[in-house]
């Protein structure tokens, strides 16, 4: 049997209840993993700020991953390991046509929230991460520096529809993808999860194949196609389900932890 020695979990609906915690059972799992030499972090769609508060409280000390994996961080001394961001031509483009088509828009500079539109979407979108944002409508006045993700926050139809929309339009130089069924997000070609999770199992020295992705969302496909086991919740959309070498429990009934036991801590 294969022996895993380098996990990566999603956050939301993954390792976080719907409640956003961590529960006791799952703490107890990853701290015997860490105990026995495995290496553990987090790969999430959320901004570093966000995401380190949450690793800090469950005990990592490695480097994580963040924004769909365009940003790979140490998470105590916050070196950049990994950076990919969107073309700012693409990221014009992207934002005229939401402009004209009077669609909800926000970008991340430097780890920073940016919004182009007010409103209850934005609202909840911070509320649901738990950071703060600026407002600012002119892309020009923006401060100078890298658009890690930017977002568009709609129906989940209708987002749906624009996919087939923006895909010819914005080319090659955008990956597009959707971490929840109303956030359509658009980030570097090489800023997933699987591209960050080949660069951080190349950096410990660890083979693919003693790898493990948990996720539960479409935007955590290509890292669970990239692991040695591929693992979606019981709570996924069906089509990462469909693609998963294994289907744990839901994030409400310690799914993460039940991976850890039966795959490593007792394997």
């Amino acid at each position: 049997m294969t022996k895993y020695r380098f996990i990566a979990m999603d956050l939301d609906d993954t390792l976080l209840t719907d409640e956003l915690t961590v529960s006791d059972k799952t703490r107890e799992a990853m701290a015997r993993a860490l105990a026995q030499g495995v290496r553990l972090t987090i790969a999430t769609g959320r901004m570093f700020a966000s995401a380190q508060r949450i690793a800090k409280q469950v005990g990592l000390n490695v480097p994580i991953i963040t924004y769909q994996g365009s940003l790979v961080r140490n998470l105590l001394d916050e070196q950049v390991l990994y950076e990919r961001s969107v073309p700012m031509e693409t990221v014009r483009i992207l934002y005229d046509y939401t402009r004209e088509h009077g669609l909800h828009l926000q970008t991340y500079i430097d780890d920073q929230l940016y919004s182009f539109d007010g409103g209850e979407k934005l609202i909840g979108y911070a509320k649901q991460s738990g950071i703060p944002y600026k407002i600012e409508p002119d892309l020009d006045r923006l401060p100078e520096g890298r658009h890690t993700k930017l977002v568009i926050i709609d129906d989940p139809q209708k987002l749906d529809d624009l996919i087939p929309v923006l895909r010819p339009l914005l080319g090659d130089g955008v990956h597009m993808t959707k971490s929840k069924a109303n956030y359509l997000e658009f980030l570097h070609p090489e800023g997933t999860k699987g591209h960050a999770l080949r660069f951080l199992a190349g950096h410990f020295g660890i083979p693919m194949e003693e790898t493990i992705a948990i996720g539960d969302a479409w935007n955590d496909r290509e890292m669970i196609e990239a692991a040695g086991l591929g693992v979606a919740m019981a709570n996924a959309v069906p089509a990462l389900r469909e693609i998963a070498d294994y289907v744990t429990l839901s994030n409400n009934d310690d799914g993460v932890a039940h991976v850890l036991e039966k795959f490593v801590l007792n394997a």
